[in-house]
């Protein structure tokens, strides 16, 4: 890429430091919890990930908005009457004020009265903001450009200074507007500032403040603050998450007779049997296997104890653990019961959503900061009632209605079940990266030890093994050659092989540590192939190592054996080879029928998630509510004709969306009423849909983003009214480094497509002599995306220069048709070259999405050879049957297969 520095000039220049006088003058802050912006915060850290604003909602003499741009170290303010809004056609006065100093940023709480503004504040809005050219030149011309990424309000905007003779000369006038892009909205839209009236950094509202009385500072950063500020206790081995409110105990309906019993110590897990297939039929329910440590959390609360009632944390040994998940503890000490015995995984998740052994390894032992989660999936004791006699799925319905309150991403997690075809289910689950599922009987008991009721299929094998002995790299480097791997039959420890992959750069030096420290001459195996001893340092058995494999090999070893991690929370002596058995599911079923608890009368049945429930019309996945909604008036079409075009789209829609953060837009009204963009996950999508954590930069905590990966999940879109799938360039894997770049080609209306077509192979030239294979999209409306595949290897701002380079290029040669600015009233006769959609936390609307316009058009992929059409194409979601023949030959179908190192 060729270093071409963005034109900002101005912006990070170091000027004399600007005076906070005039600031200070006004305030007392010996009353105020304000910050007094005694030191210049440091920059240098924070200089690529861009200038910092803030939007405060400042409820004073009148309510008003507190609009505040970071430049040279301290906040430019405006005092905004009705606050922002995204109809390009509103022009909100706004009344510069004094400086205020940069810490300001976070300040959230009340100012006393008599002070000046007194009043309640919250953050509205943050993020940060990029000057269009020079900001320094743009102010003092009274004229200033910028782009917003906040939690709210994105895209271009402008700010423009009325004449001196409007109100006071040293508080002048200016006139706030959003510029017309993707981001703008009409008039017939919800205000934003009622549509999302509450504060971005804590989400409570004006009111709560208020009612709470204090001074919320909430930064975690050392740059000064407010005497208010309440110390936050670092964690040794996790992030803390929000402090869980007090709970007051409450009963929860027991339908069926449960016998009254103290809380027990501990009860011994139930295991699931490794089987070589799910079972089949509607006895059955299944849940995704989870790779982490099952923990029995158990809680009883004692009024006489000075301590009250305090959370454990049970290993399947009983070994007690709480002392190394304070976070789950302390989460499990807030429900609302009295005394309960839960049964679950703790986990760490990754980016794409699924369990990361290595990462739960590397929280406990290297003290790397990873969220834990428990995911519970039984209940086994509530409240002095034995749950355990109790049918599966009537302890489900138990636990979901415990669960039912907490947040959908915080720590303790409800373990979803799901029904229908168990083949369907289990192949889903290994698409998704999963270990596997664990089906169980619905109308089974809780039985300590190994049974039949529950059972495990998994995607790829992995087994527990004992660390005998290892060998040492051959380049000489400190660390870890190979494992030599055992498990008991009996006493002896039987040799299964070898592993020598797996390890990283930590662990190489961890395991040897440990390793040496068990050095012994004694050969721990009780036999060993000829061959295997040259080279190895004998260990005592004590380590288990988990390990996954390829298969086992006629001499009982296992095959291409990888290192993921050791378990402390088992121990060495109890490790045995797992043999798959061929259960009888008649057997197990019948069985489970002739239990007496199984026959007690259920009352009432559990919400459950399902895999084969059929829509109304047509043979969905999920059940839609009000499926002859119309959604288009224009076209006719109605949610259930959305569902099934996505649902018949999924196999190709699917390979350009899924495992990526997406921004949705929502249409609970249909086209042409209110709208709304969605990018977190929240309690009104459906469970199928999926979150991916994303690292706000400001405040360096993750957020949960809408990601999905099944055509379940897709087809989910259409109940919740979603007309428009936007995705981000980079992957939930690699969400820093982008894989495909986009020139978004935004014309004219009355421009011919002859032109807009010659353009978009004016970009296909210049981005193949760069080395790149570029592909082509309709948009949706009048434009096209040029969308070149990358293997992920550069950053955001790599990319996103390399792309302003090469729109500025052709802007240069061709000023007559291209520009590469926002300004609308510039482009007459002209194409817009949009090159921000390469930047972090941008979007593009999806391959083969439908948008929210009238007609219900769809962003369609074309093959080259299509810009020689006379017409500009368009394709409507409901002629989806005139041009599905399409899908036969794809055009993107080679798209990653062509990715260019770069």
């Amino acid at each position: 890429m060729s270093p071409r520095k963005a034109h900002t000039s101005g912006s990070r220049r170091s000027p004399a430091k600007p005076g906070l006088a005039r600031y200070r003058s006004m305030r007392d802050f010996g009353v105020t919890p304000e910050p007094a912006g005694q030191r210049a915060p440091a920059r240098a850290p924070r200089a690529r990930s861009g200038l910092a604003f803030v939007i405060q909602k400042h409820a004073a003499t009148r309510l008003h908005y507190d609009f505040r741009l970071e430049l040279h170290g301290v906040l430019k303010s405006w005092a905004v009457a009705k606050g922002p809004s995204l109809n390009p056609a509103d022009k909100r006065l706004a009344v510069q004020v004094e400086d205020h100093p940069f810490e300001y940023r976070n300040f959230e709480g009340i100012i006393p009265k008599g002070q000046y503004g007194g009043g309640t504040v919250i953050v509205w809005d943050r993020g940060t903001w990029q000057p269009v050219g020079d900001a320094d030149e743009g102010l003092r011309k009274g004229n200033l450009k910028f782009i917003l990424n906040g939690d709210k309000l994105h895209g271009h905007w402008v700010l423009v200074r009325m004449h001196s003779k409007f109100g006071d000369p040293t508080k002048p006038n200016w006139l706030l507007m959003k510029e017309r892009d993707e981001e703008a909205r009409g008039e017939g839209d919800p205000p934003i500032t009622e549509s999302e009236p509450d504060s971005a950094q804590t989400g409570r509202s004006l009111e709560e403040v208020a009612e709470a009385k204090d001074s919320v500072w909430n930064s975690n950063r050392a740059e000064g603050g407010n005497r208010s500020v309440k110390p936050i206790r670092p964690a040794a081995q996790e992030p803390q998450p929000a402090p869980h409110k007090p709970a007051s105990a409450r009963p929860l309906e027991i339908s069926v007779r449960a016998p009254k019993e103290s809380l027990p110590k501990f009860v011994a897990p139930q295991l699931a049997s490794l089987t070589p297939s799910a079972p089949t039929g509607d006895d059955w329910v299944h849940e995704l296997k989870l790779d982490g440590y099952r923990i029995e959390a158990r809680l009883e609360r004692d009024r006489t104890s000075r301590s009250g009632s305090r959370a454990q944390l049970l290993t399947r040994t009983s070994l007690d653990w709480t002392h190394r998940m304070r976070t789950v503890a302390s989460a499990v000490e807030a429900l609302p019961v009295r005394s309960v015995l839960l049964d679950g995984e703790v986990v760490v998740l990754d980016s794409d959503g699924t369990t990361s052994f290595a990462s739960l390894q590397a929280a406990f032992q290297e003290g790397a900061r990873h969220q834990l989660n428990y995911f519970v999936f039984d209940i086994l004791h509530l409240d002095g009632r034995n749950l355990r006699d109790l049918p599966l799925i009537e302890r489900k319905r138990i636990l979901s209605e415990l669960l039912d309150d907490l947040p959908p991403n915080g720590t303790i997690r409800l373990s979803e079940h799901m029904t229908g075809s168990s083949k369907t289910i289990f192949e889903h689950a290994c698409k998704l990266g999963a270990e596997g599922i664990i089906s169980k009987l619905a109308q089974a008991k809780y039985v300590s030890g190994r049974s039949n009721t529950w059972l495990k299929h998994k995607c790829y094998r992995e087994q527990e093994l004992v660390i005998g002995g290892f060998t040492v790299p051959s380049n000489g480097a400190y660390g870890v050659g190979a494992l030599i791997l055992g498990y008991y039959r009996s006493s002896k420890l039987i040799y299964a092989g070898r592993t020598g992959t797996g390890f990283t750069q930590k662990t190489h030096r961890s395991l040897r540590d440990r390793l040496e420290k068990l050095h012994t001459k004694t050969v721990p195996f009780h036999e060993l192939p000829p061959g295997v001893s040259r080279g190895v340092t004998w260990v005592k058995p004590e380590l288990v190592a988990q390990v996954t494999f390829s298969n086992w090999t006629a001499d009982n070893l296992v095959r291409q054996a990888a290192f993921k991690g050791l378990r402390e929370d088992k121990p060495a002596n109890s490790v045995r080879r797992e043999e798959e058995r061929q259960v009888s599911v008649q057997t197990a079923s019948a069985a489970a029928r002739r239990m007496p608890s199984a026959r007690a009368k259920k009352t009432r049945s559990e919400p459950e998630r399902s895999v084969a429930k059929p829509a109304a019309a047509a043979n969905l996945p999920i059940r839609l509510t009000h499926p002859d909604k119309v959604l288009d008036p224009a076209s006719g079409l109605t949610k259930q004709g959305l569902a099934e075009y996505y649902a018949a789209i999924a196999p190709h829609m699917l390979p350009q969306i899924a495992g990526r953060p997406l921004s949705i837009v929502r249409c609970p009204d249909g086209v042409g009423k209110t709208s709304f963009f969605q990018k977190h996950v929240n309690p009104t999508l459906p469970s199928s849909i999926e979150s991916v954590d994303v690292i706000d930069k400001k405040t360096g905590k993750p957020e949960p983003y809408i990601t999905l990966s099944t055509p379940e999940a897709l087809i989910a879109m259409a109940q919740s009214n979603v007309l428009e799938i936007h995705i981000w360039g980079s992957r939930n894997d690699s969400l820093e480094k982008p894989d495909r770049l986009v020139i978004d080609l935004d014309p004219d209306p009355d421009l011919p497509w002859k032109a807009v077509a010659a353009a978009a192979e004016e970009v296909r030239r210049r981005l193949k002599s760069a080395g790149l294979e570029p592909f082509l999209k309709t948009t949706g409306g009048k434009g096209l995306h040029v969308v070149a595949p990358l293997k992920p290897r550069h950053a955001w701002p790599e990319v996103k220069e390399f792309a302003h380079e090469l729109v500025l290029t052709m802007e240069a040669e061709d000023r007559s048709l291209y520009l590469t600015r926002m300004t609308k009233s510039a482009r007459k006769g002209k194409i817009y070259l949009d090159y921000l959609r390469n930047e972090r936390g941008a979007t593009s609307i999806a391959p083969y999405s439908p948008r929210a316009r009238e007609g219900a058009p769809v962003a369609l992929p074309l093959s080259w050879p299509e810009l020689k059409a006379g017409e500009r194409p368009v394709f409507r979601l409901v002629d989806f049957a005139r041009w599905k023949r399409r899908l036969s030959r794809d055009p993107w179908a080679k798209m990653y297969s062509t990715a260019a190192v770069w």
